[in-house]
């Protein structure tokens, strides 16, 4: 008996979710710039820093949302963000001029990431914030502000590898920060460079989901901060970082079947799921599956501003009381740097059909007008139905067309590797040629932090787009900027037709 599609449909919120029901507009848009084509909301990216801000208040705490401007390069977004009262977080020299250039004063950017001279020289002459994870960085900052006669450049101490009781390690490791064991070192070099360095506060990163980890670190943040109080620094902020993650898709149960077929696949219980049967991290051995599931966990019912509040409300494994208590009775300002999560629902990445081509497994080619970098689903570990966008009103609907069929992906690059993902992916109906795939919430990460110029292949564009008086307003990316009236866009009717 023929086994059920596998479906991990995403999950979609307005406005994207009415953007992708455009088909007129969006074929007219890659029609005029060129398919693989980016769009950015930016008008969602306020939205979700304030969802974030509404847990902060929720707890009663002060402080800043810090935008991760590393997951996203586009202007469009930046510039929304600056029109509002958040702030930005930026890892390198160019970072740091996109974000001054797009309106942020130095008071609302913090400097973090490996730095060289020239990224630290600017952040100081600025009076941004710098993120510093360790005693060189720390030296070469003072020798800098000594040797340039600047001024007083304010630091968070970056810490990591947290130790909690009853555990041995708790808090991975990491090459960002400094051992929190260090943290005696890092005090006794602030006091030799007061003249020129003034600690704020201490911050943390962690690449991971897990909140026992984060609840470990922070609680190890607020006993530092007890040892700075005691060195006699005036220190306020608790930044916390990012990694708060996004739900991506639409049904848990989806997510859960996937998973648990796909370990059956690896085992030989059902026909492959994947491009020459590979396993995203999972493999058997002597008829038992082993390995790890390499993949971002796709359903995630906690994420993003709810992430932060569980967080907060979860008690510190030392302290005893919900760290949000404790940051409050101690009148801590609370930075989040959050980059994926105040992402979500933000973007959306097109790709048109440029061939179909049947096999004798009954599981068609589709090439696209995009590489695998375009998008990066597969190097992120997430895993999502693209939504099929028809051309010329042709039918999407699967009962339209004899029912859904499993399709192989492939991009455009003459290499075995460029999958734009190694899942069978399942479709409403066989695409045809010109029609366009839809890959949603793709603005953290996928869009364009791996995309490159491979066989002389431009990069895909961007374009912002916006809801005005019931129809979609648009411009190229870096045309964009949050003021009534300062760019000509095209005015497109709901119904896609231009004005």
């Amino acid at each position: 008996m023929e086994r059920a599609p596998l479906y991990l449909e995403p999950r979609l919120e307005p406005p994207l979710a009415s953007l992708l029901e455009s088909a007129e507009f969006l074929h007219m848009l890659v029609d005029a710039l060129g398919s693989p084509l980016n769009i950015v909301l930016p008008d969602r990216i306020a939205a979700n820093v304030e969802s974030f801000r509404a847990v902060r208040r929720r707890h009663n705490l002060s402080g800043q949302v810090f935008f991760a401007h590393k997951a996203n390069r586009s202007s469009a977004l930046v510039r929304r963000l600056a029109a509002t009262d958040a702030a930005i977080d930026v890892a390198s020299l160019g970072e740091l001029q996109h974000a001054l250039g797009a309106g942020f004063g130095p008071d609302r950017i913090v400097a973090t990431g490996p730095k060289d001279r020239e990224f630290l020289w600017l952040a100081a002459l600025c009076g941004v914030t710098v993120g510093v994870d360790g005693p060189g960085e720390l030296e070469e900052l003072a020798a800098l502000v000594h040797l340039h006669d600047l001024p007083r450049v304010r630091v968070l101490l970056r810490l990591s590898q947290f130790e909690a009781p009853g555990a041995r390690m708790l808090s991975r490791q990491s090459r960002f920060g400094s051992p929190a064991s260090s943290l005696d070192r890092l005090l006794s070099l602030l006091e030799r460079h007061r003249d020129t360095l003034q600690p704020i506060g201490v911050a943390y990163h962690l690449d991971t989901t897990s909140l026992d980890e984060k609840a470990t670190a922070l609680d190890g943040c607020l006993r530092a901060m007890d040892e700075l109080q005691r060195r006699g620094f005036t220190a306020r902020a608790v930044d916390i970082g990012g990694g708060f993650g996004v739900n991506y898709l639409a049904d848990g149960a989806q997510w859960d079947r996937y998973t648990t077929e796909l370990g059956n696949a690896v085992l030989g219980r059902r026909p492959p799921l994947t491009w020459g049967g590979h396993g995203y991290g999972l493999r058997t051995e002597g008829g038992t599956l082993r390995g790890a599931l390499g993949l971002y966990p796709g359903h995630r019912p906690v994420a993003g501003a709810d992430y932060l509040d569980a967080l907060l409300s979860r008690p510190a494994p030392t302290l005893g009381r919900p760290l949000g208590t404790l940051l409050l009775e101690h009148l801590y300002d609370l930075y989040l740097e959050p980059g994926r999560a105040l992402l979500d629902q933000c973007g959306l990445s097109l790709a048109r059909v440029l061939e179909v081509r049947p096999t004798d497994s009954g599981v068609s080619l589709v090439r696209l007008a995009m590489r695998a970098s375009d998008v990066s689903l597969e190097e992120h570990g997430v895993l999502m139905d693209p939504v099929l966008v028809p051309r010329d009103g042709a039918p999407a609907a699967a009962e339209a067309v004899g029912g859904p069929v499993g399709v192989h992906l492939m991009g455009s690059l003459c290499l075995e590797a460029d999958l734009i993902t190694r899942r069978t992916v399942f479709l409403p109906r066989l695409p045809r040629q010109g029609d366009l795939l839809g890959f949603a919430n793709t603005a953290g990460y996928c869009m364009d932090f791996s995309a490159t110029h491979a066989q002389r292949q431009p990069v895909a564009r961007k374009a912002a787009v916006h809801r005005e008086a019931g129809s979609w307003r648009w411009c190229l990316d870096e045309q964009y900027w949050p003021v009534t009236g300062s760019v000509t866009c095209p005015v497109t009717s709901a119904g896609g037709q231009e004005t």
